[in-house]
């Protein structure tokens, strides 16, 4: 990477040029020109602190890099951590910068350490800092702080504190000009607090990062590793831990709000929230790798979340259960290079997604045949879920994708459904709980007949995505997932050349085809990664092993250079597309590689 990029109107860099560092509270992205362009503080759903991504510069953005016009620059992560190492070289000299956010503090850092290589390098800082999604031009001082320079920026209930070198005042910028020579070390930081308390302490700088690598290593080594794709896989396990709030337990879809889904499109949503649907799906993964304890802290939190009345169970939550997720335009933000508007919020918590219950229903089942043991809470839950479900399982909904146009019989959310009844009834005959099994069989029966009479076309031999439609939708591979059929059943195998025929575009899976108008929005997105996963995984378990193999190469190579993948590829563009890191792609790329694992491990079938 050449260059970096200092001028005032500068825009957002290709989402795969951005890492992302986080303290598992919340997130940062930090770009290959050395610039942090996203960052909400003190969690990841707060109004953002540094919002380049969504704007230029001067909607907020914190940039250390050589000041050399002719550096250039190599990174990666520490060993199994969110410890961000970026390698500088210029004709001058090389130095190293190490980025994190530091891990069990209870606080919210941002560490920057530079460290001197060989000879003697310039380093450049442009800080602009702009609470409440650039809305705040805050108040700053700088008062010296113990030998260093501590800058201190109030906007009403937010304020920072940032330590290192001096900084100066610029068009409500402030800059500074350092060197780092051969063996010397600068530490730059930034933390946040309330404004109405006094700043913290400096941090201790290297016990804190000595501490954060020590614990990203030590969960990583928990992990039961993949025999295949093993760098992959387990970049997204720690993905999916670092989207995991550590203090509630509830798990975010991405780190982001509005990275388009279509570049210059308003298909732009904030998924900066805990979908039922994506943390169960992470549950399984992070089951199916070792991971019981984690299951057992996002089941307290479900329990949390959706305690009361089963009429009231939503979609979607926020990071503590919170159920008001209203959603708005922020009229500061122009979007990721225009893409508009720029939301926050998501009115999805609104709809009614039956999926969500047998997606919650699967994952606790998965709990209980891991040992996570029932408690005087959970199951009656449970129950209360089902008698929700009996009440409701007729009711059209908006599907898995959200769909924002009219509700209908989603043959997907149908046999989900099917599966929540499945889970409960086999509850009470393999674990010996309580409940109306009799009752619930029944049901379940009748949405499998209702399933295979009108969501199934018999002349085609697929299912289709809603009743009474002729298209088909990829999330239909799930009906394989769930043992609603099985992978190579004639019924599925057609639905799968159906999908391949319909939804395959340059060799990646669209979710469905946006021009029928089914969600009610203009026509056009890219393909959805995880629907490509969904596909290999099906591949793998039907015995197109080879077939799997070659869609999982494709897909895995679309990760950046740290390993991270958003929601979408742009494969014209070459370019991600999407939020991002997405939670629902890294775990169904774990899943696809541990279908592709299992299927070469029974070999030819």
């Amino acid at each position: 990477m050449a260059g970096t990029h200092w001028q005032y109107g500068h825009m957002a860099l290709p989402i795969e040029d951005y890492a992302v560092i986080g303290d598992c509270h919340t997130a940062a992205l930090v770009g290959r020109d050395g610039s942090i362009d996203w960052l909400c503080l003190p969690r990841f759903d707060s109004p953002s602190t540094f919002g380049a991504l969504l704007g230029t510069v001067d909607h907020g953005r914190w940039l250390l890099a050589p000041a050399s016009a002719d550096a250039t620059s190599t990174r990666a992560y520490a060993e199994d951590t969110f410890i961000l190492v970026t390698r500088w070289t210029t004709p001058q000299g090389e130095v190293e910068v190490l980025d994190l956010m530091p891990h069990g503090d209870r606080r919210a850092d941002v560490i920057r350490r530079v460290r001197g290589i060989r000879g003697s390098v310039v380093m450049h800082v442009d800080l602009r800092i702009r609470f409440g999604y650039a809305d705040a031009l805050p108040w700053i001082r700088q008062v010296p702080v113990k030998g260093d320079h501590a800058l201190i920026a109030v906007a009403g209930p937010d304020a920072v504190v940032v330590r290192g070198p001096e900084l100066h005042a610029t068009n409500h910028a402030h800059e500074a000009d350092f060197t780092v020579s051969a063996g010397e070390t600068v530490d730059l930081s930034l933390t946040w607090y309330p404004s109405h308390r006094e700043a913290p302490e400096l941090i201790d700088v290297s016990g804190r990062i000595r501490h954060t690598e020590e614990w990203w290593r030590e969960w990583a080594s928990s992990a039961v590793a993949s025999p295949v794709y093993p760098e992959a896989v387990r970049r997204s396990l720690l993905v999916l831990r670092a989207l995991t709030h550590e203090d509630t337990g509830g798990i975010v879809a991405a780190a982001t709000t509005s990275l388009p889904e279509e570049f210059g499109g308003e298909r732009n949503w904030d998924y900066r929230y805990v979908w039922l649907r994506d943390a169960s799906l992470t549950l399984h993964v992070l089951l199916d790798h070792g991971y019981v304890a984690e299951a057992d802290a996002w089941r307290t939190w479900l329990l949390r979340a959706i305690a009361g009345d089963p009429a009231d169970v939503q979609i979607m939550y926020g990071l503590s259960g919170e159920r008001r997720l209203d959603e708005w335009i922020v009229p500061r933000l122009p979007g990721y290079n225009g893409a508009s508007p720029v939301r926050a919020g998501n009115a999805a918590y609104q709809q009614f997604q039956g999926d969500v219950f047998g997606e919650v229903m699967l994952a606790l089942q998965a709990a209980r045949a891991e040992g996570v043991e029932e408690t005087t809470f959970s199951w009656p839950l449970q129950r209360a879920l089902m008698t929700f479900v009996e009440q409701n399982w007729q009711r059209p909904d908006n599907g898995i994708w959200e769909i924002r146009g009219p509700t209908r019989h989603f043959t997907h959310s149908r046999v989900m459904l099917w599966a929540a009844l499945d889970c409960a009834a086999r509850a009470v005959r393999e674990y010996g709980l309580d409940g109306p099994v009799e009752r619930w069989e029944s049901i379940r029966d009748q949405i499998r007949d209702e399933v295979e009479e009108k969501g199934f076309d018999h002349e085609r031999n697929t299912y289709t995505q809603y009743y009474g439609s002729t298209g088909v939708d990829a999330s239909l591979l799930q009906l394989a997932q769930v043992g609603y059929v099985a992978a190579d059943d004639p019924r599925m195998l057609g639905t799968v050349a159906a999908i391949e025929s319909e939804l395959l575009e340059n060799g990646l899976l669209l979710r469905y085809r946006t021009e029928t108008g089914v969600d009610g929005l203009p026509a056009g997105e890219n393909p959805f990664l995880a629907c490509s996963f969904w596909l290999a995984e099906q591949y793998a378990r039907s015995g197109r092993v080879a077939d799997a193999r070659a869609l999982m190469d494709r897909l895995v190579g679309f990760a950046n250079d740290v390993g991270l993948l958003s929601e979408e590829y742009d494969v014209a563009g070459d370019r991600q597309a999407g939020n991002t890191p997405q939670a629902l792609t890294h775990l169904t790329l774990v899943r696809a590689a541990d279908a592709i694992a299992a299927a070469e491990a029974s070999g030819p079938r």
